[in-house]
């Protein structure tokens, strides 16, 4: 497969497929050979604009394609059948976020892909972001000191009435499983693993059956605070959405650009553009393909893709009892030895 392209399915059409076929322009070591949707008008669409062709069904795609791998864009709820069909093919999953809607399913999605010997990973962009693997350089070098906080940001005013996002049976939940998956994953990168965490639910402005409105506090392991502020019906019109504070420094991760500062100093120093989907989207796509091939190993591990549903099953547990709530770690260190042990008996093989 090292000389190969990668054969790529494409299991729903919506917004966030729209990302991926973008990113899958002029990708020379994978493109997509096919697109499905239970919207067959959708999929149908989002083929030709593409130039693959749709299906009605998942399984339809996977039946008529050798596929090599597939990238889940359906709502949550749906993940782990969906998973699971492709990882018992031998397909690779590369599966949106969250990767499932509570732990117990996410063990069995990652389970069955080891014991399958597939790849299976959540996407998770913002790692993939440029000016964000910069702002972990800077914190990594020691020049901001010790991190005493870290705080982050996504609020934007939006009708979610009508949206999948905002049904719970199809979802998990509202804004806390949505944009504060990404904010999770956020945190454990810069921070390490998450061992509380508590929730404050806002107003309900557009009389949500979920959660539309939060704020979130996350504790590390090492005691370091990190503070979350999710909305839907809010739009704070923010510069920044990544704020890093340290003892000697703070660093900006910003929409358009990202810069840091010494305390000793009253110069900001720029480090980045901003914010860019495509090549986030595209950057992900690529370290898939390495891992698949055997290349490079997978920036979100299965720790890590397990780890965000952890942190927001507790986040919940910590919304309905008004207090800080612990966050369990099902994937355990005999699980992560058995990956490492597989892993180097198919180097040697």
């Amino acid at each position: 497969m090292a000389e190969e392209v990668i054969r790529f399915g494409l299991v729903g059409a919506g917004g966030i497929a729209q990302a991926y076929a973008q990113a899958f322009k002029n990708l020379k070591i994978a493109r997509l050979v096919g697109v499905a949707d239970v919207n067959v008008e959708a999929a149908r669409k989002l083929g030709e604009q593409i130039g693959c062709r749709s299906y009605d069904s998942y399984e339809a795609l996977g039946d008529e394609w050798p596929l090599d791998a597939v990238i889940i864009c359906t709502p949550p709820v749906s993940h782990p059948e969906i998973a699971l069909h492709f990882c018992q093919r031998k397909v690779h999953v590369l599966c949106e976020k969250p990767l499932s809607i509570d732990v117990s399913s996410a063990e069995l999605m990652l389970d069955t892909a080891r014991r399958c010997g597939v790849k299976l990973t959540m996407a998770s962009k913002f790692r993939y972001v440029e000016d964000v693997v910069r702002a972990k350089s800077i914190v990594r070098s020691g020049i901001l000191g010790d991190i005493l906080l870290i705080e982050n940001a996504f609020t934007s005013r939006i009708d979610m009435s009508t949206r999948w996002n905002s049904q719970r049976e199809i979802s998990g939940g509202g804004v806390l499983i949505d944009n504060g998956t990404h904010s999770a994953d956020i945190m454990r990168y810069f921070l390490g693993p998450v061992s509380e965490v508590q929730v404050i639910e806002g107003v309900r402005a557009h009389n949500l059956a979920v959660e539309e409105c939060a704020q979130v506090f996350v504790r590390s392991s090492d005691g370091v605070l990190g503070r979350i502020d999710l909305s839907w019906s809010i739009n704070k019109e923010l510069e920044s959405y990544i704020n890093i504070h340290g003892t000697k420094g703070t660093v900006v991760v910003g929409w358009k650009s990202s810069k840091y500062r010494q305390n000793t100093s009253n110069e900001w120093i720029v480090f980045g553009n901003g914010y860019d989907k495509v090549q986030a989207f595209r950057s992900n796509i690529i370290n898939f393909c390495g891992g698949i091939r055997g290349e490079e190993a997978l920036l979100v591990t299965p720790q890590d893709a397990i780890a965000s549903v952890e942190v927001i099953e507790a986040a919940y547990t910590a919304l309905a009892r008004n207090q800080w709530t612990k966050v369990s770690h099902a994937l355990d260190q005999n699980y992560l030895r058995l990956v490492d042990q597989e892993s180097s008996l198919r180097k040697i093989a």
